[in-house]
């Protein structure tokens, strides 16, 4: 386990078990079990169809973005937010050398446009890492615009430089709702039609940015991409929220 920040921990699997792990796709998920307390992690069978199956109950699950996967090395490494006594950031933040964990996945239906030259990018720190393999992923000359908001400035990382690539950090402070910075931020942009647009923080906040996109600055619905991470007030937000509804 290495800290990044005071709230942030990245957390290096490794393995055999990794060899045939797919490479991620930029901001693509995977699924961790968690062991139960003493270390252990619950019996799992492969069924009928090829899935996972957990005779005695599917152990505690959380989605995550890889941030780097090495499938030479055979090592995956993830980034956890410490927010609070959730019992993944317990976990990392108590991870060390021989901890096992189970991992599912990689998955995810984004895909960067190889031809798309202008973006904006907007996240909180629950998607720092999706990110930063964005960023990664560009298309060679592209150009983007790059929001972070996070709680405090102890929580700003290092992100991935690139020639076009501009990044602003934002301190939202404990008086401001969760995705304040980032609507602010995008309110204020020069975007085109032509402009690329992923955004993923809190839930509320993501369906007004969707909505400041589509309807605010007008751009198509094909090019605007928006992911609901987590939810103020629910302890695990159901995974494949879009911001669509």
């Amino acid at each position: 386990m290495n800290r990044l920040t005071p709230n942030l921990v990245a957390v290096t699997f490794g393995g055999e078990a990794l060899a045939t792990f797919a490479r991620p796709a930029p901001t693509a998920h995977i699924k961790l079990f968690l062991p139960e307390d003493d270390g252990t992690m619950r019996p799992s069978v492969a069924g009928p169809d090829g899935a996972v199956q957990w005779p005695e109950g599917r152990p505690t699950m959380r989605t995550y973005t890889p941030r780097r996967f090495d499938a030479d090395a055979r090592m995956l490494e993830v980034w956890f937010v410490l927010h609070g006594e959730g019992p993944a950031a317990r976990w990392a933040a108590r991870a060390k050398a021989g901890d096992r964990a189970a991992i599912g996945g990689p998955g995810g239906r984004f895909a960067v446009d190889p031809a798309a030259r202008s973006w904006w990018i907007g996240g909180d720190a629950s998607a720092v890492a999706a990110v930063a393999t964005l960023i990664e992923a560009l298309p060679a000359g592209a150009d983007a615009e790059v929001h972070v908001e996070v709680d405090a400035a102890t929580g700003v990382v290092d992100l991935p430089g690139r020639p076009g690539v501009s990044v602003t950090w934002h301190v939202r402070g404990p008086a401001r709702a969760p995705g304040e910075p980032l609507i602010e931020a995008l309110a204020a942009a020069d975007v085109t039609p032509g402009t690329h647009l992923w955004a993923g923080c809190e839930a509320s906040a993501v369906r007004r940015i969707r909505a400041l996109a589509l309807d605010g600055l007008a751009l198509p619905r094909d090019r605007v991409t928006t992911r609901g991470y987590w939810r103020v007030g629910e302890a695990n937000h159901p995974d494949h929220d879009y911001g669509e509804d």
